[in-house]
């Protein structure tokens, strides 16, 4: 049966790629119509998609600056609209009720707001996809999007720390030894290499150290996950752990989102009462929007959070069965959360694929804040007199900026959306600013640039580097452009774009190590 169900997931996850969808859609479908053919979940998948949260939250901490969830617009905005929502879903489901629909009819004031509260959550296995797949993790609205969920699963701890009535023994009071571990973590992680020990190590973290510890001593094992991630993310290593863990993570969560749809059976009325839950989801998308747009961001980073956020979470199926098992929610009720959340990652998916093109359709109708009064991560770029700019300063950006200060000094900018890169290179006396030139608004942002005579594209996610070359196309630049990539068809894909020159980063460095070996040796 396994068997079947990786085949049918295979085709279904391929067939939406090839329409240009992302292929978590095709999951869910894959999911649902085994369900209809008489297939359920099974331990193995069960277990998988477990292990896949499990190690998303584990990677999620690796990236994550602590401090980010300190900003006002983090905890104050995600609190906010968790209590807006929240009431205003009550509202709504009241009304519902009083209309004489029969699912919510044997439904008490406080099992809606229990119902209100679990829906007022977005996904954040989704939402990390979705991010991923365009690669804008680190863009503005990407951190913005990631430090509210991250706020958001705080909450969903301490409320079924609450529900459960399972109150954590003296035991717990070994976590507050845990940062004591930190230095031998951190030894370890120096000496494990690159291959599948780093690998294995990482998987170590996430489900023994982090996961397993604190379900040992009766706390949510995937806070604990999560929070071993934020203690390692100081390592120098920490970002290559979580690049070793990207594939063994992607291949888990396939099995998550296949058993959202294998896990329940789809019902005519839980269809017709999702519906209506799926009509309350531009209300929550709506607050958000005028949360974020509160802080004075943009109007393109307001809504490009918006529309990662704008879904029902996992959550909601979590808080809906313990409410079932305690006897205060009907079946129909936790059936129908299950297909709203579903149907809201359907509904989401194509929004945040072609979340550039609805921005480009609807941003005449709003306007930004004032220059001086725009929230400080979405301010004005200025390039200064540099005639070379390099976007991504990882090791290829770094290296190439190195070699071309030598020749144009005090000429060359870099240009990198991690803010805690940017402050590693400006301690080496590099001239690298933050900035996401994957944003539409990005060039529009920069206060000169008429100066500028060669860009390099030296992001390592090739999309990445298809999204700013397709904005400096829509800027008119007449420079030279230059662009990495790792495949024979990404590369073609930025020539078709206009890129002077592409380069395969493979067979570059093996030219590079050849030059060496011949200046040096021959």
């Amino acid at each position: 049966m396994d068997l079947v169900i990786i085949a049918v997931a295979f085709l279904s996850g391929f067939l939406m790629l090839r329409c240009h969808m992302p292929p978590l859609v095709g999951f869910l479908i894959a999911g649902f119509g085994l369900h209809a053919a008489g297939f359920t979940s099974t331990p193995v998948i069960q277990t998988l998609a477990d292990l896949g949260v499990t190690l998303l939250l584990f990677t999620i901490g690796l990236k994550l600056d602590v401090k980010s969830l300190l900003n006002k617009e983090i905890w104050f905005g995600a609190t906010l609209h968790n209590v807006m929502t929240t009431a205003l879903f009550s509202l709504c489901l009241m009304g519902f009720k009083s209309l004489g629909f029969s699912a919510f009819s044997s439904l008490a004031l406080n099992d809606i707001v229990l119902v209100a509260f679990a829906l007022s959550f977005s996904s954040t296995v989704f939402a990390i996809k979705a991010l991923q797949e365009k690669g804008e993790m680190n863009a503005t609205y990407g951190t913005l999007a990631i430090g509210v969920l991250i706020m958001q699963d705080i909450f969903a701890v301490i409320f079924l720390t609450i529900a459960s009535g399972k109150v954590p023994g003296i035991e717990a009071l070994l976590l507050f030894a845990l940062p004591l571990a930190r230095p031998l973590f951190f030894k370890l992680l120096d000496r494990v290499g690159h291959g599948e020990v780093l690998v294995l190590y990482g998987v170590f973290l996430a489900l023994v150290a982090g996961a397993g510890f604190f379900d040992a001593v009766g706390m949510k094992a995937d806070l604990g996950a999560l929070l071993l991630g934020m203690m390692m993310a100081a390592h120098p290593r920490a970002s290559e752990m979580a690049k070793s863990l990207f594939n063994l993570k992607e291949l888990f969560l396939v099995c998550f989102f296949l058993n959202i749809g294998l896990s329940e059976q789809p019902t005519l009325q839980g269809l017709m009462i999702a519906l209506l839950l799926l009509l309350l989801l531009p209300l929550k998308g709506l607050l958000y929007y005028v949360i974020f747009n509160g802080f004075k961001f943009r109007v393109r980073t307001s809504l490009f959070a918006t529309l990662t956020l704008f879904n029902y979470s996992e959550f909601g199926l979590i808080v809906g069965g313990i409410a079932y098992q305690m006897g205060i929610m009907p079946g129909s009720i936790l059936v129908a959360i299950a297909i709203a959340v579903s149907l809201s990652f359907m509904l989401a998916a194509p929004l945040n694929t072609f979340s550039h093109k609805i921005y480009g359709a609807v941003s005449s109708r709003f306007n930004d804040p004032s220059p001086e009064r725009i929230h400080h991560n979405d301010q004005l770029i200025d390039l200064g007199d540099a005639s070379v700019v390099i976007i991504g300063m990882g090791r290829i950006g770094s290296g190439a900026y190195d070699e071309l200060a030598i020749e144009f000094p005090s000429k060359v900018l870099g240009i990198e959306a991690r803010e805690d890169s940017v402050a590693s290179h400006q301690e080496c006396n590099r001239n690298v600013i933050h900035g996401d030139a994957t944003d539409p608004d990005f060039w529009s942002r920069v206060t000169s640039s008429h100066h500028i005579e060669l860009i390099l594209l030296a992001m390592p996610n090739s999309q990445a580097n298809t999204l700013a070359m397709e904005q400096i196309n829509q800027l008119g630049f007449d420079g030279k452009v230059a662009a990495i990539a790792k495949y024979v068809d990404e590369l073609e894909q930025l020539k078709a774009l206009g890129v002077n020159e592409a380069y395969n980063i493979y067979n570059e460095a093996g030219a590079g190590f050849a030059r060496h070996v011949k200046d040096q040796l021959l």
